[in-house]
């Protein structure tokens, strides 16, 4: 039987709603089976939350939203609207209860 592990995608929206498109990502893969690293892909594995969902990732946190100060509305600044999905992948090996039998 398999054990789980986490794998975690973060992604960076133009826009808080969860169909706008992706504008930066990040990829942690609990499983160990694909390392990730800076400038991987200019592509990012989904092209919204919305997709990503569909495709098994959980969404575990939503941005915070604060209200723009006047004046202030259009300047750029950190990226806001930050995602974080998970999904649990099976890996090999034995699972945590058959070792206690």
């Amino acid at each position: 039987m398999s054990q789980l592990r986490q794998k975690l995608l973060v992604l960076y929206l133009h826009t808080p709603d969860l169909n706008s498109g992706v504008v930066a990502w990040a990829i942690y893969d609990g499983t160990g089976e694909v390392r990730h690293t800076t400038g991987d892909s200019e592509t990012p594995p989904y092209s919204s939350v919305l997709e990503a969902m569909k495709d098994g990732w959980r969404v575990i946190q939503f941005p915070q939203q604060f209200p723009a100060y006047p004046g202030m509305e259009y300047h750029t600044s950190y990226l806001r609207f930050e995602y974080i999905l998970e999904k649990l992948e099976p890996v090999g090996g034995p699972s945590v209860s058959e070792g206690l039998e």
